[in-house]
Parts: structure tokens; C-alpha cells; sequence
């Protein structure tokens, strides 16, 4: 072998192996964003609007909106060329999934669907929406291998934007018979939770006891307009009126982080996001302080001398 070939032999080995560390690195940082997702996911369970689910899987509450909304409508081809309407949903307990052929949650998680596909065939419908910038066929061609038996539509800005925002992967908005969105998961949960919220929904026995909470942005963000609290918002000495003046500025002001959402729905969104948090102080604070002195107290007349 030539010197010169085995110079260009070199390079490409040390580019193949640049090339591989930086995938990897990739990798690392995807895997690391998504184990916070699930340990964001875990943290959520414990909220009052979430299922309670113990280590052993073992569910003792569910909560469903009391103010639950429409499903949101649309009229798509799955990737096997069928339609997938909302209107043919209607009877069954739907799961819309938002998930992606990279998140490794997403994968974590399919199998449970499919298990939950075959168990409830017939009253449960699952519709996975890829939120992948691949080409159909890729995403189909991995749903194939990993077995997936229920339709799965390539997400759009529509559909996205239908449903608020999808901030992570996976996510799960759960419907009733009703056709109205009662819940919705946000990172990887037990497959029990979701068990028993189908049982629940199509009125068979289950052992937690059954909660409704009402619906503030939990869902769905424009709900946000209805909270009478938000996150890492301190309302505390605020009186009713200084309390409504705030939140109407928080949902009717949008974010400068470049979310598009009002503060209000950026909290709800992320309570991370410190740009919100600062703007809500800020709001908090002209509110408190345009707040009128209070009136002196009044000085009790001297009371009146009695002649002897």
C-alpha cells in the first residue's frame, strides 16, 4: 500500500470515528433529556390532578376533568393508507399518543399500547401520532418491526397546535366515550394507570376510587384562564381584586421566551422557564404596588366632660 493511500485510510478511520462519537454524544443527550422527562413525568403522578400509582404499579386514585373539552377534531390517512376520523372514534375510549421513532421513552412505551390494543380490542382505540421530521415510510417501515397494531398519523403544525402544544414525548391525551379529552400524561407512566383509566371510562370495576378535578391548563393550556393559582407565581398578600387584576394581565400579556403562549400558559407550560417567572413577578409587584395607601385609622372622638 501507498503511502498516500494509507494517509487517506487514516483520515477516513479518524472521521468514522469522529462522526461515531458525535452520535453517540447525541445519543447521550437525548437519552439524558428523556430519563428528566420520565423523572418530570414521575414528579407529575403525584400531582392532584394525576393518577396515584404505588411502586408496585398498584393504583389507588384516578381523575378525570370534571370540565373536560371536545377531542379536538381532524380527518387524516394513517400510514396504511386508512382514515382516521374523529367522528368514527365516538363509543370508544381513545388514546391519542404523540411519540417519535428517537425517544427512547417512546419506545419504552409501546409495547404497553400494543398490549393494551390487544386486551381491549374493539372498545379502545389508540392512534399514535409521529412527531418525527422522517419520511412516512421510515416511521412506517419502524412500526412494522416493532409490531405496532394500532394506526399511527404523521403529526402536523394542525394537530399540534389543535391540542395546545405537545411540550415533550411521549404524550397521551385520554377520551372518554364521550369524545371528550378527560386526561393527559406527559412522559413515560406505568401501564396500570392507563389500565385502569380504560376500565374506568368504559364503566367496568376497578379498585381506586374515582376523583374529578377541573381542568386549569393541565390539559389543555387555554384552560389556563380558569386557574386561580400558577406555578412559582406568589400571590400571597394580594387582595381579590389585586389577585383577578393579575391573572387577567398573566392570560391576556404573551411570554418573550418565544413559546407564543401567555405568561399564564407558559408557567402552566414550564414552570423552568425563568422569562415567565420574571415577567409574573414583575406583574406581581406593579399590581401590589399601584395598590391605593390604606386609609388611617380613624381617632376616636375625646369623650365628653360631665360637669359636677
Amino acid at each position: 500500500m501507498t503511502k498516500s493511500a494509507i494517509t487517506v485510510l487514516a483520515i477516513a478511520v479518524v472521521l468514522a470515528i469522529s462522526v461515531t462519537a458525535a452520535e453517540a454524544l447525541h445519543l447521550r443527550h437525548v437519552a439524558a433529556a428523556n430519563k428528566s422527562l420520565s423523572a418530570h413525568a414521575a414528579s407529575a403522578a403525584k400531582q392532584e390532578n394525576q393518577a396515584d400509582a404505588s411502586d408496585d404499579g398498584t393504583v389507588d386514585t384516578i381523575r378525570f376533568a370534571s370540565n373536560a373539552m371536545p377531542m379536538p377534531p381532524f380527518l387524516v390517512n394513517d400510514l396504511a393508507g386508512g382514515m382516521i376520523s374523529t367522528a368514527d372514534l365516538r363509543g370508544k375510549v381513545v388514546i391519542v399518543n404523540f411519540w417519535a421513532t428517537w425517544c427512547p421513552p417512546c419506545r419504552e412505551e409501546i409495547p404497553e399500547m400494543i398490549e393494551l390494543t390487544n386486551r381491549y380490542k374493539g372498545r379502545l382505540e389508540i392512534v399514535g401520532v409521529s412527531m418525527d421530521d422522517s419520511p412516512a415510510q421510515d416511521v412506517a417501515q419502524f412500526a412494522h418491526e416493532m409490531g405496532i397494531n394500532y394506526p399511527v398519523v404523521m403529526g402536523s403544525n394542525s394537530i399540534d397546535e389543535e391540542y395546545g402544544g405537545v411540550p415533550a414525548l411521549p404524550t397521551s391525551y385520554i377520551v372518554n366515550r364521550d369524545g371528550r379529552v378527560v386526561q393527559k400524561h406527559v412522559g413515560l407512566y406505568p401501564v396500570e394507570v392507563y389500565d385502569s383509566e380504560i376500565r374506568a371510562l368504559l364503566g367496568l370495576p376497578v379498585q381506586a376510587k374515582i376523583e374529578t378535578f377541573q381542568d386549569t391548563g393541565q390539559i389543555f393550556l387555554k384552560n389556563a384562564s380558569l386557574a386561580t393559582e400558577l406555578p412559582g407565581v406568589d400571590l400571597k398578600g394580594l387582595t381579590a381584586d389585586q389577585k383577578r387584576e393579575v391573572l387577567k394581565r398573566m392570560n391576556s400579556q404573551n411570554c418573550t421566551c418565544g413559546c407564543k403562549l401567555t405568561i399564564a400558559q407558559c408557567r402552566i407550560n414550564d414552570e423552568s422557564c425563568s422569562t415567565s417567572k420574571t415577567l409574573a413577578e414583575k406583574i406581581v409587584s406593579e399590581v401590589r404596588a399601584s395598590a391605593p395607601p390604606a386609609a388611617p385609622a380613624a381617632t376616636p372622638a375625646p369623650a365628653a366632660r360631665v360637669r359636677q
